[in-house]
C-alpha cells in the first residue's frame, strides 16, 4: 500500500464538474493499493498517518500531526501510484489490486484511519474521473510504501 501525502493550505475534489470533496487546511492522501496488500498494510499505514508529524508548530518547525492542528483530511484512490514502467513508454498497471479488491480495502482503509482522526474524513470516489486542485503547503509531499517499514 502506497501513499503521497501532501499538506495543503485548501483541497478540492471534483467529478463530472461538481465538487464532491472540499477541506481547508490538512492533508490530501493519495492512496494506492497493490496485489500483495493486506489488513496489516492498512493497519500500519493507517497508523503513520494519522500521527504523521508534517505540521508546523508555533517555532515553525515540522513537529505536529493533524489532530494537533484540528486538520481535515481527504483521502483518494489512485492506482496509478502502482504503475511499473521499467519496459517501453506505456505504463504497466499489473501490481494494482483489481478493482473489488482495492475497493474494499480502501473503504476499510477509511475507517481504520477515521478512527484516529478528530475530523470527519472526506474522500474522493472510487474508480471516478476526479479533478483534484489544492495549494501544497511548503510544499511538503511525503511518500510512504507499507512495503518499506525498514
Amino acid at each position: 500500500m502506497k501513499a503521497v501525502i501532501q499538506r495543503v493550505k485548501w483541497c478540492k475534489v471534483k467529478s463530472e464538474g461538481k465538487t464532491i470533496a472540499d477541506i481547508a487546511a490538512g492533508m490530501l492522501v493519495l492512496l494506492g493499493i497493490e496485489n500483495s496488500d493486506r489488513i496489516n498494510d492498512i493497519e500500519w499505514l493507517s497508523y503513520k498517518i494519522a500521527n504523521i508529524r508534517i505540521f508546523n508548530d508555533i517555532e515553525g518547525k515540522i513537529n505536529l500531526d493533524l489532530n494537533s492542528i484540528n486538520g481535515e483530511i481527504i483521502i483518494v484512490s489512485q492506482f496509478t501510484l502502482h504503475a511499473s514502467t521499467a519496459k517501453g513508454n506505456r505504463p504497466s498497471f499489473i501490481n494494482s489490486a483489481k478493482p473489488n479488491v482495492a475497493e474494499n480495502l480502501y473503504l476499510e482503509f477509511v475507517k481504520k484511519i477515521q478512527l484516529q482522526i478528530n475530523s470527519k474524513i472526506k474522500t474522493g470516489i472510487f474508480r471516478a474521473d476526479m479533478q483534484i486542485e489544492l495549494c501544497n503547503d511548503g510544499p511538503v509531499t511525503i511518500i510512504i510504501d507499507s512495503k518499506n517499514r525498514v
